[in-house]
């Protein structure tokens, strides 16, 4: 059964770097559309980006464009997610999940693939 392990949050100041990365095991990620999401303190969950396995379409939310980086290595079973330019507001909760697709309407994490997610705190 397919297990995703995210590591790479922590404390940065804005306008700094995280890279996250996501870690399949037990299961190839090969035949899946795979999405990073978070979960703030009162705030509705977010879809941050999703990536498609066959084509490597993407998805990003209009908050994260032009400042996150979805990208895969299938053969590696491993979804990184590059996020530059960061902002206060982009704390939170960060976990992948296997997803339906790379459109906003499918960039939504398939119930129970879920990993148990890095914290992001952007702060100075």
């Amino acid at each position: 059964q397919l297990q995703l392990v995210e590591s790479g949050g922590g404390l940065v100041q804005p306008g700094g770097s995280l890279r996250l990365t996501c870690t399949a095991s037990g299961s190839t990620l090969d035949w899946y559309a795979v999405g990073w999401f978070r979960q703030a303190p009162g705030k509705d969950r977010e879809a941050v980006s999703c990536i498609k396995s066959r084509d490597g379409s993407t998805y990003y939310s209009d908050s994260v464009k032009g400042r996150f980086t979805i990208s895969r290595d299938n053969a590696q079973k491993t979804v990184y997610l590059q996020m530059n330019s960061l902002k206060p507001e982009d704390t939170g909760n960060y976990y992948c999940a296997k997803a339906y697709g790379a459109t906003y309407r499918l960039c939504v994490p398939e119930r129970g693939s879920r990993g148990q997610g890095t914290q992001v705190t952007v702060s100075s």
